[in-house]
């Protein structure tokens, strides 16, 4: 098989790499290739059987058409200062304004013409005072938020346009092995039902997202494509009841806080807030369970959950940090009996386990049911612990309330994007004819940026035709 383009995954980053590619009139063949279903046929089947039944081959939720982030909360951040690190590759004037033309696209194929975060400015300065107050940062980032099942729509949309303007797509196939002689990447081995196949093409894209960025970094080592361990984020998603979210949630939408808690003074973050939100239970294809966190535009709980991540970053001799997160996950999902761990952060603070019957008096009841309660701190490191602990005793000061003894942490909430692929400003590998981009480059982190890049390198691709 030969095509002139070979897409790798089909998550935000290379759906708008073809997208951009078509909107620019390409005359180049498509070839995109993902392991999972197309959106209409994503399900999981949880919403019936109120509980996990680790899907086989792949979780329905991390795989398929859109990827894992469109069907979690589905927003898109509008700020080129959130989302990762491509405005070092390329500057944040440039990736700013591919964030804006990114989201007139959005818009185009149905995302809500409304933007959370804007227009109140006064309540905004309050909630910045009580941050700066207590140590931390707030990062204004407008966001439009799509909803997890609107998402759904908007991207079910943009798979029509695609197979109708020509892209070629082949879902239920994994990509095995990239070709690479002589420093130069000629295609890719590929598995699907009836087996394998190799496809030679002038260009791969790889796209693979955070469930790819352990084979990626296989890859990175086996054909030496240069690469560096970068971040590993650790953390937990915190839930609470809506009532004590209710200014920021209102105000922002999201409050995006960072800060360097002592004595460590690791960067410390909250990420992917969902008010009304249920928190989320992801599969990856290796047996390890994550804690994720959904919101809906028409569906709403009492609560709101967010993301709690600690950022750590290795020096030499160390070059595993993605091995290093899953150790903590699989060691986490053992004391949870294979499953996602919660506990109260009262009982954090007083060394004890939590109980089932505790968690059923609280005033704070679990979205996600069949959480094991238990103790976390069994398998959380005693400096990615102490981190989390003291930056929950600092967002009190700005959201009073959240660090009451009944607040949930479930855990392990891991971002899988820490193997940062080297490239150069035009998305280009140290390998001939192979690129890499989206979460599981390590550049970005979400939605917007990972669409971003696709677009950029869709304008790179049509470059001379």
């Amino acid at each position: 098989m030969k095509t002139d383009v070979l897409i790798v995954g089909a998550g935000p980053a290379g759906i708008f790499t073809a997208l951009e590619m078509l909107r620019r009139g390409t005359d180049k063949k498509i070839l995109l290739v993902e392991k999972g279903r197309p959106v209409e046929r994503r399900h999981c089947p949880k919403s019936e059987t109120k509980k996990c039944l680790n899907c086989k081959p792949y979780c329905h939720i991390t795989s398929g058409f859109s990827g894992a982030g469109a069907f979690s909360d589905g927003k898109l951040s509008l700020s080129a200062e959130v989302g990762g690190d491509l405005p070092e590759l390329i500057g944040m004037t440039k990736a700013q304004e591919l964030i804006d033309y990114t989201d007139k696209i959005y818009l185009e194929f149905g995302a809500d013409e409304h933007v959370e975060g804007r227009g109140m400015d006064d309540e905004v300065k309050a909630i910045r005072r009580r941050a700066i107050q207590a140590g931390l940062k707030l990062v204004d980032c407008p966001i439009r938020h799509l909803g997890t099942e609107k998402a759904q729509e908007l991207y079910l949309a943009i798979q029509n346009y695609l197979l109708e303007h020509g892209v070629e797509i082949l879902f239920d196939t994994l990509c095995r092995e990239l070709i690479i002689k002589d420093e130069v990447c000629l295609g890719a081995v590929l598995e699907t039902k009836d087996g394998e196949t190799e496809v030679l093409a002038g260009s791969t894209v790889i796209a693979a997202g955070r469930g790819g960025a352990s084979w990626l970094e296989d890859q990175c080592a086996v054909h030496n494509i240069h690469h560096k361990p970068g971040t590993v984020d650790i953390g937990v998603r915190v839930e609470v009841r809506s009532e004590i979210m209710e200014d920021v949630n209102r105000v922002l939408y999201e409050s995006k806080l960072i800060g360097y808690p002592k004595p460590f003074k690791n960067k410390v973050r909250t990420f992917c807030q969902n008010p009304g939100g249920f928190v989320s239970q992801e599969n990856y294809d290796d047996g390890l369970s994550v804690v994720n966190g959904h919101s809906y535009k028409e569906l709403k709980s009492n609560n709101t959950n967010v993301a709690i991540l600690c950022s750590h970053n290795f020096t030499q001799p160390f070059n595993q940090p993605i091995t290093f997160a899953r150790r903590i996950s699989e060691l986490t999902n053992m004391l949870g009996g294979g499953g996602i761990m919660v506990q109260r952060f009262g009982d954090v603070i007083e060394g004890k386990r939590t109980w089932q019957k505790e968690l059923d008096k609280s005033n704070v009841r679990p979205t996600l049911p069949d959480a094991v309660a238990g103790d976390i701190t069994f398998a959380m490191p005693y400096r990615t612990m102490t981190n989390i602990i003291e930056f929950i005793r600092a967002v009190d000061h700005v959201v009073p309330g959240f660090a009451a003894d009944e607040t949930l942490l479930y855990s392990p909430e891991v971002k899988f994007y820490s193997n940062k692929v080297k490239l150069d400003e035009e998305l280009s590998t140290s390998v001939a004819g192979l690129y890499c981009l989206g979460d599981g480059s390590g550049w970005t982190r979400g939605l917007m940026m990972a669409s971003a890049m696709g677009v950029m390198l869709g304008r790179r691709l049509c470059a001379g035709e």
